[in-house]
């Protein structure tokens, strides 16, 4: 048993659980226990734990129940058994046993029975005649000084045996002294020895601490004499040798070693404490001596060899274009020779940066006058070989007959001529530019990509050309690998660039300002190649390329600009002239150079010829009306006819150009307009008195009532029926009068059938409220109906 737990959910604390380890791992629950009352569960409890004491030496843990009160409660509630009450038949032992079950006490628990039986023993052998405890004391402690006394007596019988045992302390105790003595003087030897083995350790370490350091300081100032040393062929290369192409090998290994040396004596490679030494110093002073003397050779060379290189193409003749040939420039020789001194700029740049200023001034001097002049001879032969004859400029001059076929002469050459010196020209700007910023050490992004051209196209000469453009050279610096937009090197690049360059401009301009004067119409053309080799050109550092091309796209835009305000004078000069009749010139002329401008259009250029319409049509549609104003009896005439020839001859370009369709919509509002006012006029010219009547009525209903009208003077039934009497008796030959005078003044007879159906229907939705007020003025009055009068219009 290892648990007696009374259930607390019993409120009367009658039912307990007895918990066994072997149901520990078991699911079974443990049983549970009712008694009738707390004294039977009391009894039977104490009973369960008196046998665990007896058989398992040890109490059960007890849970929900004190077990000092189950004691009390047993000291209270043991019955007293005598040998009178027990039954003799037993005997004594059924007695004795019955005696012991029963007596149970809180002494059993505290007390063992060995303990028991000794205490009962003591006290059995005090014969005492008084109870108290006082005097039971006091006879305990006499017996106890008794006992001390004799353990003192006994002790001093004993005198001889203590005295040998001091002796032997004694004896002991001087031995112990000598060996003490001993033990001191071998301490201090055994220290004495100690101090000097400590000495030689210490005298040793030092031996061999300066040892080590001799050993590595005469390794690092090998290292040191190693690294100042200067080989003497690095030495003669720097100070004296050539720079021809076959000595460049062991020049740039010079360079390399120079540099290398330089960069060995700066902070992060050379322990600073070496750099106050008398040595360094020296040496330093010595390598920079070495390198400006080779960074001056190096830089004068160069600028000679630029200049030689240079002078040599341009004195051959053969390399240009000649009468008769056109000839492309080849840049491939010059680029090889320049490509064997690549690395050598790289080395001056990380040498000394404020060389490459000159170098880069001498390059762009020497190749500027190279560009410009293949720039010129191929212009100038360009012009001579292309034949083209020159357009007339007075496109819109009122004075030319309308006859005269302008578009006869074909005039594409020239904007071939345009484009083919843009093909040649700008991909060879575009590489100079990209050689030019690699070749001198320009830390910007490359401009286009290896063998790569500006417009796309590329044919087996370019890739030949381009592979000079490779110079090998990014794998010198690290820092070249790593270069990004460096604003101030951009900066830097297209100054050079302008240097390189500039110039070579006045040549492009040449052959627009030439194409302009063979046919203005051609900047169309030109003005769509110039915007796709503009949208091509997205390298940065391909500045003046960029600035060139807008400078052309601009000056393309200004000659085109002044043709249409030359255009538009000439439109202008019309309305200076003597009176003109029907359609003027400028109208039939206007279709047939928009139909042109449309054929030239290419690529981005469509907001060039938007802008040209949009001054064309308004200029006309202005010189129009002034000219229509300066005869107001014929002015509705004037805008009707020119409107609807305007209408007439652009109506397929309307179709397909947004900003002609604006325009041409307008026309037809101002036609309409026309048309309606002019029919109205000879309406009301054959019909005035009929109408004037009208509008009288008309202007008074918003004052009286309808019923009233008859009775206003002028307006009675009888000056209604003279009216009518005047107006419509014979009104088929007023109809036909009104056709006549709608006739006689037009001149464009295309146009007279449908303004007569305009007038026709004009005059009937007129007589149709005419005849509406009379049915609700005059009910009473008769007058042609609207269908008969519908009729005769029908039959006229």
């Amino acid at each position: 048993m290892s648990k007696v737990e009374v259930v607390t959910n019993d409120p009367s604390g009658c039912t307990f659980m007895l918990g066994f380890d072997n149901l520990r791992s078991q699911s079974v629950a443990p049983p549970q226990w009712t008694m009738r009352n707390v004294d039977d569960r009391n009894r039977v409890l104490l009973c369960i734990l008196n046998i665990c004491k007896d058989v398992l030496g040890r109490l059960p843990k007890v849970v929900g129940i004190d077990v000092v009160e189950m004691a009390l409660w047993a000291k209270e509630n043991t019955p007293t058994f005598t040998k009178q009450h027990t039954n003799l038949q037993d005997g004594p032992i059924s007695a004795a046993v019955e005696e012991r079950e029963m007596k149970v006490t809180v002494e059993r628990e505290l007390v063992s029975q060995a303990e028991e039986e000794d205490m009962e023993a003591l006290l059995g052998t005090y014969v005492m005649g008084i109870g108290e405890a006082e005097a039971f004391s006091e006879r305990l402690k006499r017996e106890v000084q008794a006992l001390e006394a004799a353990n003192v007596h006994a002790i001093l019988e004993n005198e001889p045996l203590i005295d040998e045992v001091l002796q032997g302390l004694e004896a002991a105790t001087s031995c112990v002294e000598d060996m003490d003595e001993w033990l001191g003087i071998f301490n201090l030897k055994l220290r004495h020895m100690r101090e000097d083995i400590e000495s030689i350790e210490s005298r040793n370490n030092k031996l061999e601490m300066q040892s080590v350091n001799n050993k590595a300081l005469i390794e690092e100032l090998d290292k040191l004499l190693e690294r100042l040393r200067i080989p003497s062929e690095y030495a003669a290369s720097l100070t004296g040798g050539s720079f021809d192409e076959a000595r460049m090998l062991q020049n740039i290994e010079a360079c390399e070693w120079l540099t290398n040396a330089l960069r060995g004596l700066e902070a992060p490679n050379m322990d600073p404490s070496y750099a106050n030494m008398r040595a360094v110093k020296e040496k330093r002073a010595e390598l920079d001596k070495l390198k400006t003397t080779f960074v001056r050779r190096a830089s004068e060379f160069l600028r000679n060899y630029f200049t030689s290189l240079v002078d040599f193409m341009i004195s051959d003749k053969s390399y240009f274009s000649q009468r008769g040939q056109l000839k492309r420039p080849d840049h491939a020789d010059l680029r090889y020779k320049c490509r064997t001194y690549a690395r050598l700029l790289q080395h001056l740049k990380s040498l000394d940066k404020n060389c490459l200023g000159p170098l880069r001034k001498a390059y762009c001097t020497s190749l500027n006058l190279l560009l410009r002049r293949e720039a010129r001879e191929f212009a100038n032969e360009l012009r001579a070989s292309t034949k083209a004859s020159r357009n007339p400029t007075v496109w819109l001059e009122g004075s030319t007959g309308s006859n005269q076929n302008v578009n006869s002469t074909d005039t594409s050459t020239v904007s071939d001529a345009y484009a083919k010196m843009l093909t040649i020209f700008i991909p060879l700007l575009v590489d100079e530019s990209s050689f030019f910023a690699h070749f001198m050490c320009f830390e910007v992004p490359a401009l286009v990509p290896p063998g790569g051209l500006a417009n796309g196209n590329k044919s087996a000469h370019d890739e030949d050309d381009a592979n000079y453009d490779d110079l090998g050279i990014m794998d010198i610096d690290e820092n070249d690998n790593k270069a990004g937009k460096n604003t101030g090197e951009l900066e830097a690049l297209n100054e050079s660039l302008h240097d390189l360059l500039d110039g070579i401009q006045e040549d492009f301009y040449a052959v627009v300002d030439w194409a302009y004067k063979i046919d203005p119409l051609r900047c169309i053309s030109m003005h769509g190649i110039t915007e796709r080799y503009i949208s091509g050109q997205k390298a940065d550092a391909a500045g003046f390329v960029r600035i060139l091309l807008d400078d052309l796209e601009s000056r393309i835009s200004m000659q085109f600009s002044r043709f249409v305000n030359e255009a538009c004078h000439q439109i202008e000069r019309n309305e200076r002239n003597v009176r003109q009749l029907g359609v003027l010139s400028y109208i039939p002329r206007f279709a047939t150079l928009a139909t042109r401008m449309e054929q030239y259009i290419q690529g981005q250029s469509r907001d060039l010829v938007d802008q040209a319409y949009s001054k064309f049509v308004t200029t006309m549609f202005l010189t129009l009306d002034k000219i229509a104003k300066a005869d107001p009896k014929y002015e509705d005439i004037m805008l009707l006819e020119n409107y609807a020839a305007f209408q007439n001859s652009l109506y397929d370009l309307a179709n397909m150009v947004p900003t002609l369709a604006k325009f041409y919509h307008e026309a037809s509002e101002s036609y309409e307009q026309a048309c309606t006012r002019h029919i109205n006029v000879i309406i009301f010219y054959q019909f005035e008195r009929l109408f004037q009547f009208v509008r009288r009525i008309e202007d008074l209903m918003y004052t009286i009532q309808p019923e009233e009208i008859p009775f206003q003077l002028g307006l009675s039934k009888m000056d209604l029926r003279k009216v009518v009497k005047s107006s419509l008796s014979g009104v088929d030959k007023s109809i036909t009068a009104m056709y006549k005078r709608l006739q006689k003044n037009l001149t464009s007879e295309e146009l007279l059938p449908s303004l007569w159906d305009k007038c026709k229907k004009e005059f009937l939705d007129k007589y149709d409220s005419f005849a509406q007020l009379v049915a609700k003025i005059y009910p009473s009055e008769n007058i042609p109906s609207v269908s008969e009068m519908r009729d005769l219009l029908a039959s006229m």
